[in-house]
């Protein structure tokens, strides 16, 4: 989607601060002993408030209302009657459409007792999404924001779950350009226009960087049973830096 007036600007952030409000939420009652089903109802509560859809549903029919992945599940995981345990990473991911405008955002926290281990996966992370945002600017190709990712992860030790990227979003869930990479490639040649949407998510692991998908039909694992940890927000390219729209202000 290419952001063409005030009311795509408008119809984008107010999407944006539901899906961000949304995730708050739910973070703030991650802790031992809630089960992801008490969690996604959480999600779901706060996304009815505001008149919201759940994308995955209106979408993919998906099993959920969010998407709740622990540990060596780097996505898609589906809410249920897991309970989360001392020490998890618990991946919160919200995608929701309101007046057909849709946003998407994920994020990863930790469960004390916090190991270093986990820590620092989350902050390599973290400071990947920060350095892919410092660089995506209109009529940069998309391949800048792999190349950012790609730094920060191998400057930590890293890998890149290549299979996951981000991509378009905005009158739909997933728009052109379809697969927006989080390593450099050639490929990713597209330039970035002026008022493009899309997200920016990178993975990462400590593991082998392969996923597999498990018998849910939804739920996609690390081969080698690595944890994984994600930062994803929706924005909006412009000549100078992006607007996020789904970062709560």
């Amino acid at each position: 989607m290419i952001v063409k007036s005030d009311k795509d600007l408008l119809g984008l952030t107010r999407i944006g601060q539901i899906v961000g409000n949304t995730i708050q939420e739910m973070i703030a009652a991650v802790k031992p002993g809630i089960t992801t089903g008490e969690l996604d109802e959480i999600g779901a509560r706060a996304l009815m408030r505001h008149h919201a859809r759940s994308a995955p549903i209106l979408v993919y029919k998906y099993p959920g209302v969010t998407c709740i992945s622990i540990n060596d599940e780097a996505a898609h995981g589906i809410p249920g009657d897991r309970v989360v345990q001392p020490g998890d990473l618990v991946n919160i991911d919200v995608s929701a459409e309101l007046d057909g405008y849709f946003a998407d955002s994920g994020a990863s926290v930790p469960v004390p007792p916090v190991t270093p281990a986990s820590l620092a996966l989350l902050e390599t992370t973290r400071a990947a999404l920060d350095a892919a945002l410092d660089v995506v600017r209109a009529g940069e190709p998309l391949s800048v924001i792999g190349k950012a990712v790609e730094g920060i992860a191998r400057k930590g030790g890293y890998r890149i779950i290549r299979e996951l990227g981000g991509h378009g979003v905005g009158r739909g869930l997933h728009e052109p350009p379809r697969n927006v990479p989080n390593f450099y490639t050639t490929r990713a040649k597209e330039r970035m226009a002026d008022g493009l949407v899309l997200t920016i998510e990178p993975f990462l692991t400590p593991g082998k960087g392969k996923i597999f998908t498990a018998k849910d039909g939804w739920t996609l694992k690390t081969t080698d049973g690595a944890p994984a940890a994600q930062f994803e927000h929706t924005l909006i390219i412009t000549p100078k830096r992006p607007v996020l729209v789904t970062k709560v202000v």
